[in-house]
């Protein structure tokens, strides 16, 4: 082990969290050395937020060709090259890899590729290497999971699905998160007959209930088949397709996605050479300031289970950074995070549900209106939009705001800004708004539903 060089800082993993920590370490003056064992830029980049955005762009372009025909233009003949997408979608990632390995070297970390492997609490092995680490982070990220039930060998998962090399003309996908609903209404837009299979009796669990009913409503809408409360038996090849078996029904599809959620990236990382304790679920245990349970070793972004989304990762890794050596640290807010879902039509959504609301013991006022959008008035489209704010009854506070609808993660990024300032009903309802769009309906309902 004297061999092994030492650094102040060594990053495990070159995703989100990963490469900011990475970043800002060195450029406060620490010898840093980043460890990456696939593509740089993580998840996001590679497996998630980017590509996943790319498809859905993509999925949305049929009803645009739609809608087309009530503004007056003929759409004929439109077909669609999937491969082409699954190539140009894999040149940007490529070239955004090399994007992120350029911000790295230009900082000055030293770049380790290779999976990490605890030896003892300050000591890595990587491949034939070894390094040390006066301080460690560890942002490996996550991984799709698996039900475990027979047959779960078969089928593919999120991962998988952005290297599809043509389009499924059936599948199933087995889930009812974020993640399924995404690739369901992709899968969908793009043609494809799809099946959403899920245990729960109602999709996005967590989510505010009136934005559940409402993207439930478009799923329906644009011929997602959706199989509530399945018990899920086994999975099985039937005629060359795929089968979800549960309880009184199965459902057949020729692709079979597992969208059932994620799990940390842990495994490899032999935690227990370290030290290092980790939860029921096997998310890393961290304190406030990140620390796992030896004082040295902090983890950050969806290793930890906090709130798997990209700006926390990078929140989360300057944190760390700062904290460590030198600079300003700010705490991460968990209580006031955007979110979106990039469904189609999209989700976003910021501060308490009504039910968190009311479960913090909030006399609420809750304002809400769904309405065609203009755009489809000269339509045959049913989609609707769908807005919510959720009001403290005593202190005028917006406690909440989600919608449903075109441009949704858009608007609902400057409603995050204002309930950071802390925004009361009283401050939407003196601002004007601009006339048409569907953002102005935030600052135009005065009477409470409820």
């Amino acid at each position: 082990m004297s061999d092994a060089p030492t650094y102040d800082f060594v990053v495990i993993g070159a995703g989100s969290a990963g490469v900011r920590a990475a970043r800002i370490a060195a450029s406060l003056g620490a010898r840093v050395a980043i460890v990456e064992s696939s593509a740089y830029g993580g998840t996001c980049v590679n497996l998630g937020c980017i590509p996943k955005k790319l498809l859905v762009y993509a999925s949305e372009f049929p009803e645009a060709c739609h809608i087309a025909s009530s503004y007056g233009f003929r759409v004929q003949g439109v077909e669609h090259d999937f491969a082409a997408l699954i190539a140009n979608k894999n040149r940007e990632i490529a070239r955004l890899n090399g994007v992120y390995e350029r911000l790295l070297r230009n900082a000055g970390v030293e770049i380790v590729d290779g999976l990490a492997r605890f030896v003892d609490p300050h000591t890595l092995e990587v491949g034939e290497r070894r390094l040390r680490g006066e301080q460690i982070l560890i942002a490996t990220g996550g991984e799709p999971y698996r039900l475990h039930v027979p047959g779960n060998h078969l089928g593919i998962t999120s991962n998988e699905v952005f290297f599809l090399e043509e389009r499924p003309r059936s599948v199933v996908l087995v889930g009812s998160g974020y993640i399924a609903l995404e690739f369901a209404m992709m899968f969908r837009g793009l043609g494809a007959e799809t099946h959403l299979v899920f245990r729960a009796d109602r999709v996005l669990r967590g989510f505010d209930s009136d934005i559940r009913d409402a993207i439930t409503r478009e799923l329906v809408h644009r011929g997602v088949e959706l199989h509530p409360g399945a018990e899920i038996q086994e999975f099985r090849e039937v005629d060359g397709e795929t089968a979800v078996v549960a309880k009184h029904r199965e459902i057949r599809a020729e692709l079979l996605v597992h969208a059932t959620g994620r799990r940390p990236l842990v495994a490899p990382l032999a935690l227990e050479n370290a030290g290092v304790e980790v939860d029921e679920d096997g998310f890393i245990r961290v304190d406030e300031s990140l620390r796992t349970s030896v004082p040295h070793i902090y983890a950050a972004g969806d290793v930890v289970g906090r709130a798997p989304l990209t700006p926390v990762a990078l929140a989360e890794g300057m944190y760390v950074a700062r904290r460590l050596f030198g600079g300003e640290p700010r705490p991460v807010d968990y209580e006031l995070i955007p979110t979106a879902v990039f469904t189609t039509p999209p989700i976003a959504t910021v501060g308490l549900t009504e039910e968190q609301a009311r479960e913090r013991g909030h006399e609420l006022r809750i304002f809400m209106s769904t309405f065609r959008p203009l755009k489809l008035t000269l339509t045959d489209s049913e989609s609707r939009t769908t807005m919510k704010l959720v009001v403290d009854a005593k202190t005028d506070r917006v406690l909440g705001c989600h919608m449903v609808g075109a441009d949704a993660p858009e608007i609902i990024q400057g409603l995050a800004v204002a309930m950071q300032a802390g925004a009361t009903k009283a401050h939407f309802d003196r601002t004007l708004g601009i006339h048409p769009t569907a953002a102005e309906e935030f600052v135009t309902m005065r009477e409470p539903v409820r």
